[in-house]
């Protein structure tokens, strides 16, 4: 349950924690958001806990829009906005929430990390794919990667993809791989080809599908470690990984229309029903048309799969949630039944219930979750809820989360919960035997575990729920972890017990890998020693080491990354990188050993490469033609810059020169431009480029040259802004401050 008194929010800098609310928790309110669920006949709103469950506001807000978010494996959530769906916004976002302490620690990421694609690697970091580089006309995605370490509490950019992805889908794949499919490119159409991120290897080629995905299509790994892409169309279609092959139209749903914004599920893989691989798909709709409040289940077991409807949920749902629990059930939450609508806004939740294949009421929200709400399964059992953005600019700060029945007795108390005293191991592997301690081994029904989940834009691309096989001893249960990675791909879970009542505990983090007795190697960079500081177009030596703490083992091969640089990746492990063009880059280095275990804390350097600006004042100025005029420009050094920076001038009209004094500028400092006119040049307007250069560095300004007749006037430069000073107003003519506006009378 949560607990939470207060919160803060806390800058990463360390700043005053300006946004901190320090409102104490108000038990009485977690009674009042049940009420539009009790009738003059129902027993009293704490009586209906065992039944509907119980929704909380958190007495603190969140200070940016939470898009996407990840469950880390520390049990805090990753919360990545960037610009936060507000075109004018100039701070590029991401923060971590502290669910215990009641904190959030915002920081800026590198890109705009806004409509990416997020999820967690196998040893714990988060990967973020694409982004946006334009909203107008038309949004435009992102090429860039990064990946955050929660350890260290940094994003680290990665080498680019090779087209932009905006909208994309995630996947973990079986050999821990990540697939990336769909997204908007960097010139607008959608991208149809998928690539593969590896730790140690970085990313694979582009290869082409032969079909068009949605946006954000939904894909779910299942038990013979095949790609089922579930909606939002129609047609269902399967990818085989080992072949690189596509199966397609293999089903078509019941619902002939678009399931945009609807949700789909994985439902629960257990050896009781011999992991047999179901599929729920829930409501949906166009940006045009209503909802729908249908679902269609399809079992991929069988000889001949086909969707067939399930039950309707309460209400029609688009932009909805759907959050899978550790007892099997699934919360259908949020949505509207008009896309982005609050005034149709679906406030009623719903527990689906597999076994019965029946919905039931689940309480009501207080806030309407529309257009980029998320939701996450956290490690108390509890669902986490945020977000809600129908309109740019603007967001529902307020989170919820919601206490599931299994949480509570007929009466409406607090159930007591199992709990896990200790693990034999947190590390797995598959089909191997471990055990778990706890008081209460008679009375425990199940064991399951949650992979932690990563929820944006209706869909969750990671949740997953395994059952266990399981004994019961004396004060302990003998578990054996699930046959294969097709069923548990690696990564992170949370281990449940549940007692025969449903119970859940708390859960423990465990992590599945190929060699769980292992340990992961380290690698060093010993050169540079430290960050670096390089002149633009200048070049970096590398070198790196690396240790293997198991017996016999050995470093087998080394990654580099290179964001910024060429090559902007590396597997030598004494690579030479030249870094054209200004910035603040990072160079990473991932060791894999000859277990084919990573460094899941690769060390990293910050290269910086000093620029400088340009000005030129004044920025315009006007001649007579055999005269001349001067501009001051000016050079500045910024970010430990030095070196001789050469000016030069084009543009000019034919009888026009342009000389500097002096001819470059070291470092930092100013020179005269002269621009000088023969007799016989042009009358006209003429915009003059000013270049300041330094290798591969170029700076231009502009500077406005009019050549006006003898005793003439200058133009009016609008674009610059002017004063009455001078200038003479007359009949339709009129000037505000710098405003000028003039009135022409059609006679």
């Amino acid at each position: 349950m949560w607990l939470v008194k207060r919160m803060s929010v806390c800058p990463s800098s360390g700043a005053e924690q300006k946004h901190a609310m320090n409102r104490l928790w108000n038990p009485v309110l977690v009674c009042l958001l049940c009420l539009g669920a009790i009738t003059q006949f129902a027993p009293p709103a704490m009586a209906q806990a065992n039944a509907t469950g119980q929704w909380q506001t958190l007495p603190y807000t969140m200070p940016i829009n939470p898009i996407h978010v990840t469950l880390l494996n520390t049990g805090n959530v990753l919360v990545v906005s960037g610009s936060g769906n507000d075109p004018g916004n100039p701070n590029l976002q991401a923060a971590v929430w502290n669910p215990l302490a009641g904190t959030v620690t915002v920081q800026t990421v590198g890109f705009d990390m806004f409509c990416n694609g997020m999820i967690t690697l196998p040893d714990g970091r988060v990967l973020i794919a694409g982004g946006t580089i334009a909203y107008t006309p038309a949004f435009l995605g992102s090429s860039q990667a990064s990946i955050y370490d929660p350890v260290n509490n940094t994003f680290t950019n990665q080498p680019a993809m090779a087209h932009g992805r905006w909208y994309p889908s995630v996947t973990t794949l079986p050999n821990g791989s990540v697939m990336v499919f769909s997204g908007l490119t960097e010139t607008g159409p959608t991208n149809s080809t998928y690539e593969f991120y590896t730790l140690g290897s970085g990313w694979s080629p582009a290869y082409a599908a032969p079909w068009t995905p949605p946006l954000y299509p939904r894909m779910h790994v299942l038990p013979n470690g095949n790609l089922f892409y579930s909606g939002l169309g129609p047609s269902s279609n399967l990818f085989n990984p080992s072949t690189n092959t596509w199966t397609l139209n293999v089903a078509t749903t019941n619902y002939d229309a678009m399931r945009l914004y609807g949700s789909s599920v994985l439902l629960p893989l257990t050896p009781g029903n011999n992991y047999d691989p179901r599929v729920m798909i829930l409501g949906g709709g166009t940006t045009t048309t209503p909802a729908t409040a249908t679902t269609e289940i399809i079992d991929l077991g069988a000889a001949n799969p086909k969707w067939v409807y399930g039950p309707n949920m309460s209400a029609p749902r688009i932009e909805m949630d759907a959050t899978i629990l550790p007892n099997g059930k699934v919360l259908a939450l949020g949505g509207s039944v008009n896309d982005e609508n609050a005034a149709t806004a679906s406030l009623n939740a719903d527990l689906y219930d597999p076994n019965a294949n029946s919905f039931s009421p689940a309480g009501t929200e207080a806030f309407a979750r529309l257009y980029h709400t998320v939701s996450l399964l956290m490690p108390d059992a509890t669902v986490w809820v945020a977000g809600g953005n129908p309109n740019q600019g603007n967001y529902e700060p307020h989170m919820e989360v919601y206490s599931p029945p299994y949480l509570f007795n007929a009466d409406g108390s607090l159930a007591t919960r199992p709990t896990i005293t200790s693990l034999s191991t947190s590390k797995l592997g598959w089909g191997g035997a471990f055990t778990v301690q706890t008081p209460d081994a008679a009375n425990i029904s199940s064991v399951v575990l949650m992979r932690d989940g990563s929820s944006t834009h209706a869909f969750d691309f990671d949740q997953r729920y395994v059952g266990l096989s399981f004994t019961s001893g004396s004060g302990v249960l003998n578990v054996t972890a699930p046959p294969n990675a097709n069923i548990a791909p690696p990564g992170y879970y949370m281990l449940f017990i549940l007692n025969s009542s449903g119970v859940p505990s708390v859960a423990s983090f465990v992590q599945f890998s190929a060699n769980p007795t292992a340990q992961s190697p380290t690698g060093k960079i010993t050169s540079p020693a430290s960050n670096v500081m390089v002149a633009a177009g200048k070049s970096v030596s590398f070198a790196a080491s690396g240790t293997d703490p198991n017996p016999g083992g050995t470093i087998s091969s080394y990654y580099w990354s290179f964001y910024g640089g060429n090559p902007s990746s590396s597997t030598l492990a004494n690579p030479v990188v030249t870094y054209p063009t200004p910035g603040t880059y990072s160079a990473q280095l991932t060791v894999t050993d000859n277990l084919g275990l990573t460094d899941p804390h690769p060390p990293t350097l910050t290269i910086t490469v000093p620029d400088f600006s340009l000005a030129v004042s004044p920025n315009s100025n006007a001649v007579t033609p055999g005269s001349a005029t001067t501009s001051t420009i000016t050079v500045t050094a910024g970010g430990g810059f030095t070196g001789n920076v050469n000016l030069s001038a084009s543009g000019l009209p034919p009888g026009a020169t342009a000389a500097f004094s002096p001819t470059a500028v070291t470092n930092s400092g100013s020179s005269t431009m002269t621009i000088s006119t023969s007799a016989l040049v042009a009358l006209g307007a003429y915009s003059v480029a000013v270049t300041a250069s330094n290798g591969p560095i170029t700076h231009t300004a502009t500077f406005l040259l009019e050549v006006i007749s003898p005793g003439g006037t200058p133009a009016i430069n609008l674009a610059s802004g002017f004063s009455a000073a001078g200038m003479q107003l007359n009949g339709n003519a009129h000037l505000v401050g710098t405003d000028f506006s003039l009135r022409i009378q059609q006679r």
